[in-house]
């Protein structure tokens, strides 16, 4: 009779992405992991392919729930609260899909892409269907340096950091209107 399954390739998942908030990508081990969820580490083997297709999972568990938010959001002023939102939550998980770094396991692209739709979907409706990429390579872009520096305590001038956020939200979006084609 074959043995009883102890965990299920979910609830790695989750117990990868608490220890990645807890101790960061070097704390994340198949070691951490196993303990975590009651097995031997060689028995982690049998669901993850070691400790890069872990991280890889945790990465595309990450904008799986990155994506659903995004989906709800009913305005673009809405999508980019989310979006900081989601980064102050789950700091190292945001971090590990937003600026992963070199020789960070990837997630799959279908994952960044639908993660990626809602944003174009918003973008696009106030720059126009041509320019819905580039606006949102623009917004995306300041969204994730602005709370990626938030995250990494770089703002140290003083002021109101949720006033900047919505000066920066404004500023941002009356931009990317300004290049809408005009009939």
């Amino acid at each position: 009779m074959p043995t009883p399954e102890k965990t299920s390739l979910a609830e790695i998942v989750r117990v990868a992405r608490d220890i990645l908030e807890m101790r960061g990508l070097t704390g994340l081990t198949m070691q951490a992991v196993a303990e975590q969820v009651g097995v031997r580490s060689p028995s982690l083997y049998k669901r993850v392919e070691g400790r890069d297709g872990l991280i890889r999972l945790v990465a595309e568990a990450t904008l799986t729930e990155l994506t659903e938010r995004l989906r709800a959001a009913t305005s673009l002023e809405d999508l980019a609260g989310r979006f900081r939102a989601f980064g102050h939550e789950c700091p190292a998980a945001f971090q590990l899909v937003a600026t992963p770094g070199p020789g960070v396991p990837l997630a799959r692209h279908e994952f960044g892409a639908a993660a990626s739709e809602p944003v174009l979907r918003w973008t696009g409706s106030i720059a126009g269907e041509a320019q819905a990429l580039e606006a949102a390579r623009t917004f995306t872009a300041w969204g994730v340096g602005f709370v990626s520096m938030e995250l990494n305590h770089g703002f140290n001038l003083g002021g109101d950091v949720d006033q900047a956020w919505e000066f920066g939200v404004s500023a941002i979006l009356a931009g990317i209107g300004s290049h809408h084609p005009r009939l």
